[in-house]
């Protein structure tokens, strides 16, 4: 039977059963009554969405949703019996519950983490680990530190998730020789339904065992799933069905600029500016938006996540863009701000941010 490693805690899931355990640590406490919660056979489950999009909401997801989930990624990865998971990740959210899940149904050794920039810092581990799930700040952060690049490299499979990871860091990734897949899901989904290796140009998404998808009249993915909450999930993603079960992630059709009747794909466009971005302002969040427009309809607009009163590092970048870029995908106006919005789970609340400053 699996068990839970924190620091040098150990617990057995028998003994998470029995409800013989006490610890201090908040997190800890709350990723066991979990664990507790699971063993003892609860069939329903509240989670929150993430709120990226629109107001976070809770909703209920079954266990057999959760199981199937489990079972369709163990599939996929051929994991072996008896894995060592690494969960380093927010377990109140749905991405560190299904962590948990997999453990729980893989009869795993857990080795539970307090979620931080940099979970690998300290982590002293004598074992290999088999099986991580990452947010891309987390990779990021590793990534800086030489002693966390070994023990990122180590891992035997790397999932990515929550949001998009960036070009320079897909980049990073691929010169650093990890193990890793970008994924694609949802609270709705049940964590994801598909994932891309991180070893080409672009991220190209193989669906889950079982799973069907499908485009409406607008390119938006729908998703037909025995784990997905409803029968057919129709998502507000924009993609490009490459065959049965593959495909290319665009964008948030909701993050899709409409200027001038020129349509501009938000995410896209983001990529494109990071080459012109980095080298003056370093590795910073960023984000294209539309402004309401009178002429225009929406105007396409730039926010920097950086220290403000940095106007020759502004006009500098804005004429780089008017030589480099084309005419409509060249941002008319550069906003900085120091903090974005962010929501629950860190991703980043475009439509709040950009209401600071308009």
């Amino acid at each position: 039977m699996g068990q839970v490693i924190f620091k040098d805690q150990i617990y057995t899931f028998e003994q998470i059963r029995s409800g013989n355990w006490q610890p201090d640590d908040k997190y800890l406490s709350q990723s066991l009554q979990f664990c507790k919660e699971w063993l003892d056979g609860k069939t329903d489950f509240e989670i929150s969405t993430s709120g990226s999009t629109g107001k976070p909401k809770s909703i209920i997801i079954k266990r057999s949703q959760m199981e199937l989930s489990a079972a369709a990624t163990k599939a996929f990865f051929k994991i072996n019996k008896s894995p060592k998971l690494l969960v380093c990740i927010n377990t109140q959210m749905i991405g560190g519950k299904m962590m948990l899940v997999r453990g729980l149904c893989w009869d795993a050794d857990i080795y539970l983490i307090t979620p931080e920039a940099n979970p690998l810092i300290d982590l002293s581990l004598q074992k290999k680990i088999d099986f991580c799930a990452m947010v891309p700040l987390q990779v990021e952060a590793c990534l800086k530190e030489s002693i966390s690049t070994t023990k990122l490299s180590n891992i035997e499979t790397l999932i990515i998730g929550g949001t998009p990871s960036s070009l320079s860091l897909i980049q990073k990734i691929k010169a650093a020789g990890i193990n890793a897949f970008q994924t694609y899901g949802m609270t709705e989904t049940v964590s994801h339904i598909a994932l891309a290796k991180i070893n080409a140009s672009e991220l190209i998404y193989h669906t889950l065992p079982n799973i069907k998808i499908g485009t409406d009249d607008a390119n938006r993915l729908w998703i037909e799933a025995s784990m997905v909450i409803e029968k057919r999930l129709q998502t507000n993603d924009l993609v490009e069905i490459i065959a049965d079960g593959v495909f290319r992630w665009i964008g948030r059709a909701d993050f899709t600029i409409n200027s001038g009747g020129i349509k501009i794909q938000a995410e896209a466009l983001e990529a494109e500016l990071q080459k012109y971005i980095k080298p003056i302002f370093g590795e910073i969040n960023y984000f294209v938006f539309g402004q309401k427009d009178e002429m225009l309809g929406q105007k396409l607009v730039l926010f920097l996540e950086y220290k403000k009163d940095n106007e020759n590092k502004v006009h500098e970048l804005l004429e780089i863009l008017k030589k480099e870029m084309k005419k409509y995908h060249c941002p008319k106006e550069i906003f900085i701000l120091e903090m974005f919005v962010k929501t629950p789970s860190g991703k980043i609340n475009r439509t709040k941010t950009a209401e600071l400053c308009f």
